[in-house]
């Protein structure tokens, strides 16, 4: 065990883990139910919609707390440029969000939402249960409830319970009644809400308990969820070799658990198109032999966040009627040392038959994706790939910490994934498709290519990464292919944020059965 070995790690599953954390509904219109003991309550929304918000539709839950004459005391007090007025002992805020936004923000502004529901300060110690009532737009209702969603993670490891028990999301439309929202969009939003929650519950777990084993558990568990229609295809540990996966074998090879290729399957009558989502899914990552230091490696549980938002985007689609063929595929790995582990030198060969020059074993995540990415094209025959992962540390310096990155061959297809970033409020901007001009920063005197650019920094890191993954599809020849690198999208100070979810679910949104989805054009 100190060293290698497919072996069974001692532990509890994750689930037995997590200790109970609050439920999120979400439901179109106000409840009129009144204000209960160990109540709080939010209300927010941009400024222009709060500023119209009438005291009356408000009454029932800001009985005891504050009158008419002094809610708009605090309607006038609000900042138009945003910022919160507590209304009661801080167990009721008013929160205003500014109706300005750049062009490369969603015009929602979920950013400032985000920061303003987790700096309410409403959750007190003896809170059961917390209203948060967002008067929005219906375009801006994906991002909103997303914004939100992120505000409260599943996972801890506290030894103390929490005593909030529900959050109840209640959307006052300004466009829409009520009763003209479908049920179809509520349950999108809920569906999105809850696999935002549950991506950065397995970011927040630790490697000892989300193991290679135990993703490959939670993405099964998620096929049963969504009932027997849904094919599963598991290929684990020295199978792996034999059938030729070499990215996602050697990768993992020196770890105690195996790595794993999970393929999930949702086919339904009438598809005309198919499309294929590929996640990295690195458990942890220490950099393998070229270890990472003692500053690098803390927080890198998160290197399975593009595997986990897909996972659970497929969820979140399925269950919201997907009407295409839609596959996702999970590269499962630790990237660990032992005797065994990838050297710097080494030479492997990938699914797609290109043999690779190992110069950074650091740069494992493209390896995996490779081999996924050309299953993908070859097995399962997709019209679209769009693959995952918290790829690079230079993705920051490229785009920063609030956009991802997307490297594409399709222009029209990358106008669409940035206006499905500004919709859902996972925002993305693209980098430089050029494999003509920066692939050959990878050239080897040996092997096909080298797996970085280690050290020349000619082309941007980033979409040379990208243009690895690409080189097994011939870049996207015949078919459409996204590569989207959120590494620093993922995490949050020491959370994680469930980033990717709201994006694909609006990528993809225009298949399903709500509208609520589809990304704005």
């Amino acid at each position: 065990i100190l060293f290698a070995g497919f072996g069974r790690r001692l532990g509890t599953t994750v689930a037995a883990y997590c200790t109970r954390m609050a439920s999120f509904t979400v439901r179109a219109g106000l409840t009129q139910t009144p204000r209960a003991p160990h109540h709080s309550l939010i209300v927010l929304g941009q400024n222009k919609h709060v500023k119209n918000l009438q005291f009356d539709s408000l009454n029932a839950k800001l009985d005891g707390v504050i009158d008419g004459n002094g809610w708009n005391a605090a309607i006038e007090r609000l900042p138009s440029t945003g910022g919160s007025i507590p209304l009661y002992l801080n167990q009721a805020k008013l929160i205003s969000i500014s109706d300005s936004a750049s062009r490369h923000n969603s015009p929602a502004n979920p950013h400032a939402v985000t920061k303003e529901v987790r700096g309410a300060g409403v959750v007190g110690k003896e809170t059961t249960s917390l209203s948060i009532v967002i008067v929005t737009e219906h375009a801006h209702a994906l991002a909103n409830v997303a914004a939100v969603a992120r505000c409260f993670p599943l996972y801890t490891r506290k030894t103390q319970q929490p005593t909030l028990k529900d959050i109840n999301v209640e959307l006052l439309f300004t466009d829409k009644e009520s009763s003209s929202v479908s049920g179809e969009d509520i349950a999108a939003l809920e569906s999105v809400a809850a696999s935002i929650r549950t991506t950065a519950r397995l970011i927040d777990t630790p490697a000892n308990e989300l193991t290679t084993d135990a993703f490959v558990e939670e993405a099964l568990e998620v096929a049963k969820q969504l009932g027997p229609s849904i094919k599963t295809t598991v290929i684990k540990g020295e199978e792996l070799a034999s059938r030729g996966f070499g990215g996602i074998y050697h990768v993992g090879k020196a770890a105690v658990q195996p790595p794993a290729f999970v393929v999930l399957t949702h086919q339904p009558e009438g598809a005309t198109s198919t499309y294929a989502m590929v996640g990295k899914g690195i458990v942890y990552d220490t950099g393998g032999m070229q270890i990472k230091g003692k500053t690098g490696m803390p927080s890198m549980k998160m290197d399975m966040g593009g595997a986990a938002a897909l996972l659970t985007s497929f969820q979140t689609l399925v269950a919201s009627g997907f009407n295409q063929n839609l596959h996702v595929l999970l590269c499962i790995a630790e990237n660990n040392i032992s005797p065994v582990a990838n050297k710097p030198d080494d030479i492997i060969t990938l699914l797609s038959g290109k043999t690779v020059e190992i110069n950074n074993t650091d740069a494992e995540g493209r390896l995996v994706l490779s081999d996924g990415v050309f299953y993908a094209k070859e097995t399962l025959k997709a019209d679209v790939i769009v693959d995952m992962a918290t790829l690079t540390g230079a993705q920051a310096h490229m785009t920063g910490k609030h956009h991802a990155a997307v490297l594409t061959n399709c222009e029209l297809f990358e106008e669409k994934i940035v206006r499905a970033g500004r919709h859902s409020g996972d925002l993305i901007h693209p980098m430089v498709f050029a494999p003509d001009l920066h692939f050959p920063d990878l050239n080897s005197s040996v092997a096909d290519m080298k797996n970085s650019n280690l050290g020349k920094m000619m082309g941007p890191p980033s979409a040379i990464a990208g243009h690895f993954i690409g080189s097994n599809i011939g870049f996207g020849e015949g078919l459409r292919w996204a590569h989207i690198d959120m590494a620093c999208c993922a995490m949050e100070g020491e959370r994680a944020l469930g980033y990717g979810v709201a994006l694909v679910a609006s990528m993809l949104g225009e298949f399903t059965n709500a509208p609520v989805l589809t990304e704005a054009k």
